[in-house]
């Protein structure tokens, strides 16, 4: 195969892993940044201290983590197709994508979280801060650099997770590998796939652990 015909085939592989991996980031970030303030919130000394909640929402992050994804991307099927209306396609692949990271992310917020100084919390109870103002004033600013460096980290677990889900169905790189790489016999576009997932990895952890340098100045500043 020749440069000129696998190109074509690595951009859009590439597009379409892309378009997969940033909507089940969006998606993680919007339902693993709360699960995980809930889980701190709701521990043992927590400011919302319910070890019965804390316990259920544990053993669902825990089961959705232990999950291999393989495993969680069939048995997500029926409910990917009542969702997105198909289980095949890169639109399908954001609804197991998503929910395979965020128990994943959930507990990395909540790490984060319990990093924070509680000095600083029980300064901003005792002004008369309330729950709101303590978790959008104190808790994730003071978070914020773990929590990137975390969705940093999420990001990338989730382009390994599609080049999986690319073998089934899902595009992207991972189909192409398989597709012309594996089947065909194609060595050198499988080399080329491993290369361009090589190189997104490392712009995205680039770009992470830049964001995470800049907020750390900021917060110490701050």
């Amino acid at each position: 195969m020749t440069w000129s015909e696998m190109q074509p085939l690595l951009t859009q592989g590439t597009l379409d892993t892309l378009y997969m991996v940033l909507w089940s980031a969006l998606v993680t970030v919007v339902g693993g940044l709360p699960l995980g303030v809930l889980l701190v919130l709701t521990d043992k000394g927590g400011l919302l201290q319910n070890t019965a909640v804390n316990k259920v929402v544990g053993v669902i992050v825990n089961i959705g983590r232990s999950l291999p994804f393989i495993i969680l991307l069939i048995a997500l099927i029926p409910f990917t197709t009542f969702v997105v209306g198909t289980f095949i396609g890169p639109t399908a692949m954001i609804v197991p994508l998503a929910i395979g990271a965020i128990p994943f992310f959930a507990r990395l917020v909540e790490t984060a979280i319990r990093e924070v100084d509680h000095g600083l919390v029980e300064a901003v109870q005792s002004m008369g801060g309330s729950l709101p103002t303590i978790v959008r004033k104190v808790l994730l600013p003071q978070a914020l650099p773990s929590i990137v460096s975390g969705t940093t980290t999420t990001v990338i677990a989730l382009i390994g997770y599609s080049a999986m889900a690319g073998a089934v169905g899902g595009e992207g790189l991972g189909s192409k590998a398989v597709t012309y790489g594996f089947q065909r016999f194609e060595n050198g576009f499988m080399i080329a796939t491993v290369v361009v997932l090589i190189l997104i990895v490392t712009v995205i952890q680039l770009i992470g652990d830049l964001a995470v340098r800049l907020l750390t100045r900021r917060t110490r500043t701050a």
